[in-house]
C-alpha cells in the first residue's frame, strides 16, 4: 500500500510531466464528479473509495494515454458502484468517454462466485478488448491498483485475483506490446501467487545488484563519452534493471544460476535515428568485444508484438559481461507502451481520437489476436469447454511468442515451443495435413523439436496425403494445429477412409 493517499495534484502533476499542455480542465471535472459520486464509500482497506480510480487515473497517465482515457479511468466505477447512470456521465463528458465507462461496466468485477460467474466475466473482457482496446488498457490500470492492495482482501482471493493477472492480463499486455505494464502487472502479482519463490528472487536479485550497479554506472559514463568522441548523437544512456518476475522465469531455465543471465541490467541507449543505432552498435563493439551469437536485430525484423530494439552482449574489463540496447526514442515508447503509443503527438500536441481510428492505428496481426479472442470464447458456452479452451489459449495466444521466417521471408508469429507442426498450420490447414518432414535452416528438423526464434523453416508436403497423424497432437501446441488434429482423429478410420476415397463408404 502506498505510504501516503494520492491527491488530484499528484495526477496533475504526473499528466503535465509527459503533457504540458494536457487538458487539466477535463481532469478535473471528471475528478469532482467522481468524488462526488463516490462520497461516503470506502475500500476495504478503509481509505476513501476515490482514492482507487484516482489511482488508476495515475497508471493511465504514466502509459501516456490521452486525457479522455484518463478521464474515463477517473470515471470508470461511478455507473456501476453509484447511483449515477451512464446517460448522466454521457451528458457531462460526451459519448466517447461514456463508450469506455460503459465497455468498463460491460467487463465488470469478478468476484468469483463460482466457475460460470468467473467465465462470464472473462468472455465478457476478451469481447470489450477486440470492441475498444481502450477498455482493457483503462482495465490493466485498474487491475495494477489492486494488486497493490491486495493485502486487504482474504487471502484466497488474493491469490486468484494475483493469478489471473499472472496467466491473463500480464500475457495481454505483453501481446500488445505493452512491456511496462505486463513487467509491473507480474511482479505485483508474484509475490502473492508463488510467495517463496518471489522472496527467494528478490533477495538473489538484490544480493546480485548490489555488486553489478556499481559496473554499470561506469559503463554508461564509458559509453557516453565514446559516443560524444565519435560524434554520434544519442537521447539518454541510461540503466535498465530486470523485472523480478521475468528475472526469476530466466533463472528456471538455467537452473537458477544467476551468473547465467546477463542481462539483470543492462544500458539503454535512446537514439535520435536508426542509423545512430547502428553507429552506436559499431562504436561500442570497438571498445568491447561482443559475445558470439548474442547479436540480435529487432529493428530490421521487429518481435511478433512489435518490438523493435538492437542487442548485443560484450564482455567488459574480461571477467564482467554487459548487455546493451539501442532503440529510438520512438522504438522505446513503443516498447514501453505498446498499442497506447499509438496515440502520438503531432508537434507535441496528443491527438484525440474515438475507438474506430484506433483500430485503423492498430496492426493488424494485433486486431486479427484480439477478434479470434473474442471469437473463440463467444462460440464457447459450456463451461467445462471454456475452461479447456482458456487453458490452451495460456499456451496458444498468452504465452511468450517466438517468430519464424518461411524460405521467402515471410514472418511467421508462434507461441514458445511451437514444433515444425504448429507452423505447418499456421501456413494453411492443408499443409498441416499434408505435411511429412520439415527443414530448418536448410537441415532436417524432427516434426516434435521445438522451433527458435530467428529459425527458417521449409515445410514438405504429400499431396496424396489426406489427414494428419494423431501422435501429433502429442507435441502440437497451437489451438489451430491441435483442433484440426483432433477433427480427424474424432472421424476415426472410417471417416479418414471416407475423406480419401469418397463414396468408398455408403450407408446400408
Amino acid at each position: 500500500m502506498p505510504e501516503r493517499l494520492a491527491t488530484l495534484d499528484d495526477l496533475i502533476k504526473a499528466v503535465k510531466e509527459i503533457r504540458p499542455d494536457a487538458d487539466i480542465s477535463l481532469l478535473e471535472r471528471a475528478f469532482a464528479f467522481a468524488d462526488s459520486a463516490h462520497k461516503g464509500q470506502l475500500r476495504m482497506s478503509g481509505e476513501p473509495y476515490i482514492i482507487h480510480p484516482l489511482h488508476t487515473a495515475i497508471n493511465l497517465a504514466e502509459m501516456h494515454v490521452p486525457d479522455n482515457m484518463i478521464a474515463a479511468g477517473l470515471l470508470h466505477d461511478v455507473a456501476e458502484d453509484t447511483p449515477i447512470t451512464l446517460d448522466q456521465i454521457q451528458d457531462e463528458f460526451g459519448e466517447d468517454i461514456a463508450s469506455m465507462v460503459n465497455g468498463i461496466c460491460k467487463v465488470g468485477k469478478i468476484k468469483y462466485r463460482g466457475v460460470e460467474r468467473y467465465i462470464e466475466n472473462l468472455r465478457k473482457m476478451f469481447m470489450a478488448m477486440a470492441s475498444d482496446v481502450r477498455v482493457i488498457i483503462i482495465k490493466f490500470a485498474d487491475r495494477l491498483h489492486n494488486l497493490e492492495t491486495l493485502d486487504c482482501i482474504p487471502q484466497k482471493k488474493a491469490y486468484r485475483i494475483a493469478l489471473e493477472s499472472l496467466e491473463i492480463y500480464a500475457p495481454i499486455a505483453n501481446r500488445l506490446g505493452m512491456g511496462d505494464i505486463k513487467g509491473k502487472l507480474e511482479d505485483a502479482a508474484f509475490r502473492y501467487v508463488m510467495p517463496k519463490e518471489h522472496a527467494w528472487a528478490k533477495e538473489l536479485a538484490g544480493e546480485s545488484m548490489q555488486l553489478k550497479l556499481p559496473q554499470i554506472e561506469k559503463v554508461i559514463e564509458q559509453t557516453k563519452e565514446e559516443l560524444d568522441q565519435t560524434d554520434i548523437p544519442y537521447v539518454t544512456v541510461h540503466g535498465r534493471q530486470k523485472h523480478l518476475y521475468s528475472l526469476y522465469r530466466k533463472l528456471l531455465k538455467y537452473n537458477r544460476d544467476i551468473t547465467k543471465i546477463y542481462d539483470l541490467t543492462a544500458v539503454r541507449c535512446v537514439m535520435p535515428t536508426p542509423a545512430d543505432c547502428y553507429a552506436a552498435l559499431g562504436v561500442i563493439h570497438s571498445r568491447w568485444t561482443p559475445l558470439k551469437g548474442r547479436i540480435k536485430d529487432y529493428i530490421s525484423q521487429p518481435k511478433p508484438n512489435g518490438y523493435q530494439s538492437l542487442h548485443t552482449t560484450v564482455f567488459y574489463d574480461r571477467s564482467a559481461i554487459v548487455e546493451f540496447q539501442f532503440r529510438t526514442k520512438q522504438m522505446h515508447e513503443a516498447a514501453e507502451f505498446g498499442i497506447a503509443a499509438h496515440w502520438a503527438y503531432d508537434e507535441h500536441k496528443m491527438i484525440q481520437i474515438g475507438q474506430e481510428r484506433i483500430k485503423e492505428m492498430i496492426d493488424e496481426d494485433q486486431l486479427d489476436w484480439m477478434n479470434q479472442v473474442a471469437n473463440v470464447q463467444a462460440e464457447i458456452s459450456n463451461p467445462k469447454s471454456f475452461l479447456e479452451s482458456l487453458e490452451e489459449m495460456k499456451l496458444d495466444a498468452f504465452n511468450d511468442h517466438i517468430f519464424v521466417y518461411t524460405p521467402k521471408g515471410d514472418v511467421i508469429d508462434l507461441p514458445e515451443d511451437s514444433t515444425p507442426i504448429d507452423f505447418a498450420y499456421k501456413i494453411h490447414t492443408d499443409v498441416g495435413n499434408t505435411c511429412v518432414a520439415a527443414k530448418v535452416n536448410d537441415a532436417i528438423h524432427p516434426l516434435d523439436q521445438p522451433l527458435k526464434s530467428g529459425d527458417i523453416v521449409e515445410i514438405r508436403t504429400d499431396k496424396s496425403r489426406k489427414s494428419p497423424n494423431p501422435d501429433w497432437l502429442k507435441f502440437a501446441k497451437t489451438r489451430h494445429a491441435r483442433s484440426k488434429i483432433r477433427q480427424y482423429a474424432r472421424m476415426g478410420i472410417a471417416g479418414w477412409l471416407k475423406d480419401i476415397i469418397p463414396g468408398s463408404i455408403k450407408k446400408k
